[in-house]
């Protein structure tokens, strides 16, 4: 049983629910740990991940009733195991959409940035307040938000502690997907259940290479996608997925 995360595995998608409605689902350590215990070993039969929120809101970012008792070495490695975390929510090899609403603020935002799918309702808020609090990132935003937004634009969102919105978002590429209020898990299980059709390999690959070159030298990316593709592409479920093509129906992966 868990604490402050509600999981429900239906067929091959999990959904995933931070429980910590008073704290607008802010990420105290039991929370983190039992995020990272389920990503660590992901239950058999499950293709797609769904990361949301109770009560209206994702999650609120860092707890900072813990945060205030630990000293500089407590707070680096805090953020260190936050790092590892938020890398093996993003390279488990599992596609992970999240469903977005309320406060995305601080840890939520960098949380919901190593999502593969975000689907964001209009109550959404995507804040980083850190520096309105005398405190810096750590989880991960200088990595991975501001991939998404630019060094430069995450240094102002930083400094001035501006909110984007939904539709904002949706521009600048916080999320990919703003739908109506009520709208974000129906979605994301679409989505969902659209992806676990897909070949498991041909979704690692995307997972595991994508984020990975774009971090290397064009050559090396290059080579590194040659080598995907060649794995990919030799496979069985790509030997189905072109029989099915010249047959003209629907493939059936492994």
């Amino acid at each position: 049983m868990s604490d402050h995360l509600k999981i429900d595995i239906d067929g091959p998608i999990a959904a995933l629910t931070m429980d910590r409605p008073g704290k607008r689902n802010a990420m105290c350590d039991g929370l983190l740990d039992e995020i990272d215990a389920f990503f660590s070993k992901i239950p058999e039969g499950v293709r797609v991940v769904i990361l949301t929120g109770a009560a209206g809101h994702f999650c609120s970012g860092l707890d900072l009733s813990e945060h205030v008792a630990r000293d500089a070495e407590g707070t680096m490695r805090h953020s260190r195991n936050w790092h590892r975390v938020m890398e093996l929510i993003k390279f488990s090899g599992v596609p992970v959409i999240s469903a977005l609403y309320g406060a995305v603020i601080g840890g939520g935002l960098e949380m919901a940035a190593v999502t593969h799918v975000r689907i964001a309702e209009p109550s959404t808020i995507f804040q980083l307040p850190e520096g309105m609090r005398g405190i810096f990132v750590g989880g991960g935003a200088t990595a991975h938000v501001a991939r998404i937004l630019g060094p430069d634009r995450m240094c102002e969102m930083m400094l001035t502690g501006r909110k984007y919105g939904a539709e904002e978002g949706l521009r600048l590429g916080l999320t990919h997907y703003a739908v109506g209020e009520g709208e974000a898990m129906p979605l994301a299980r679409e989505l969902a259940a659209k992806i676990a059709k897909n070949a498991t390999l041909s979704n690692y690959m995307m997972i595991q290479a994508i984020a990975r070159i774009s971090d290397m030298s064009r050559t090396d990316g290059l080579f590194t996608e040659s080598l995907a593709a060649a794995v990919s592409q030799t496979s069985a479920d790509a030997e189905e997925g072109l029989r099915a093509f010249l047959e003209k129906r629907p493939p059936i992966f492994r």
